[in-house]
């Protein structure tokens, strides 16, 4: 890494800004699987193209079919997925776009590692605190009663730990909310922190 220097281009992230007309920020959702993540990044996304917003969603299942593709489950294996998500949201973000990452993310220090990486005020910890009940409940995926049985290893939240953040930028409980309450929230979020401007 000694000869390897980071280029810096005439056209800054600053500048693509002013272009798109807002602030780029990484929206980074975490919760258990089942929560109800990429549900309201995917709503949220929504929401800001109607405002003519310039988005990219990434999501946990998807970057597994090409970015992580040669990644398994072991728990170095998904610090790599997400450290590999966190470094491709950090150029999403340079681009000047707002950035929603929809991952489980699990321990603190992962989520911080994504946090001190990226500029200053530029992640947003979106906290998608539905509980295990409720996620077991929900098992879209069948997921849950195979980790019960023991047909998943490594699963989060049965076999292995949630870590749950402590001062997240905001909490949203989808067995509480609606999903329109909770893109009300955070579309509220953005426009009080001046990313978006309010609607017209």
């Amino acid at each position: 890494m000694n000869n390897i220097v980071w280029q810096q281009h005439q056209v800054d992230r600053r500048q693509r800004e002013t272009q798109k007309q807002q602030q780029a920020v990484v929206l980074w959702f975490t919760g258990l699987s089942g929560a109800g993540k990429s549900t309201v990044a995917g709503a949220l996304e929504q929401a800001l193209l109607a405002r003519g917003a310039h988005t990219y969603l990434l999501d946990g299942d998807n970057v597994r079919h090409g970015l992580c593709a040669d990644l398994g489950f072991s728990e170095a294996d998904r610090s790599e997925n997400l450290r590999r998500v966190g470094a491709v949201a950090g150029l999403m973000l340079d681009a000047g776009l707002i950035v929603l990452s929809a991952f489980i993310s699990p321990l603190k220090s992962q989520r911080g590692a994504i946090r001190k990486a990226l500029p200053e005020g530029k992640f947003i910890e979106v906290y998608v605190a539905t509980s295990l009940e409720e996620c077991e409940k929900r098992d879209v995926k069948g997921l849950y009663q195979k980790a019960r049985l023991g047909e998943i290893k490594n699963f989060t939240g049965i076999s292995d730990p949630y870590e749950a953040p402590e001062q997240p930028d905001i909490q949203l409980d989808t067995a509480l909310l609606s999903l329109e309450q909770s893109v009300q929230q955070l579309l509220l979020l953005l426009e009080q922190r001046g990313i978006i401007g309010p609607q017209r």
